[in-house]
C-alpha cells in the first residue's frame, strides 16, 4: 500500500511541477512564436505542446540520472556527461515535432517547422542559463 501512495504522490507532483514549469515556457513561446510566425498563436495549444514537451523531457532527463546513477546533488557528474547531452538533443527535437505538431495559428494553418526551432532554442538559452546561474 505504502509503494501505491508514493507512486501516486510521484505522479501527482511530476504533473504539478510539469505544469508550473510549461506556464512559463508557455509564454516564452508564445511570445518568440508571434514574433516569428508575424501572426497571433493559440496560447491554450501552447501550453499543452509546452506541457507534453516538459512531460517527456522530465522523463528522459530522470531515466538518463537513474541510469548514471546521479540521483542525487552535486548534479556537476550528470551535467558533465555524455549521455545527458545525447538525451537533451533528443529532447529538443522532440520539442520541435511537438510544438509544431500542436501550435496552430489564428488562421488554423499549423506554425512552420523553423518558428518551432526557435521557440525551442530560446526556451533552452533561458533554461540553461536558469541552471547555469544556480548551479
Amino acid at each position: 500500500m505504502t509503494t501505491l501512495l508514493t507512486l501516486i504522490s510521484t505522479l501527482l507532483w511530476w504533473v504539478l511541477y510539469s505544469s508550473i514549469g510549461a506556464l512559463f515556457f508557455a509564454l516564452l513561446a508564445w511570445s518568440v512564436l508571434r514574433w516569428a510566425e508575424r501572426c497571433p498563436v493559440v496560447f491554450n495549444r501552447t501550453y499543452l505542446a509546452c506541457l507534453v514537451w516538459t512531460l517527456i523531457g522530465l522523463l528522459i532527463v530522470a531515466a538518463v540520472a537513474v541510469h548514471e546513477g546521479h540521483t542525487k546533488p552535486p548534479y556537476a557528474l550528470l551535467l558533465a556527461s555524455p549521455l545527458l547531452r545525447s538525451a537533451l538533443v533528443v529532447d529538443m527535437l522532440v520539442g520541435v515535432f511537438v510544438l509544431w505538431r500542436l501550435i496552430p495559428r489564428i488562421d488554423a494553418h499549423r506554425i512552420r517547422p523553423a518558428s518551432a526551432c526557435m521557440a525551442v532554442a530560446v526556451m533552452m538559452a533561458v533554461a540553461f542559463g536558469a541552471a547555469t546561474s544556480l548551479a
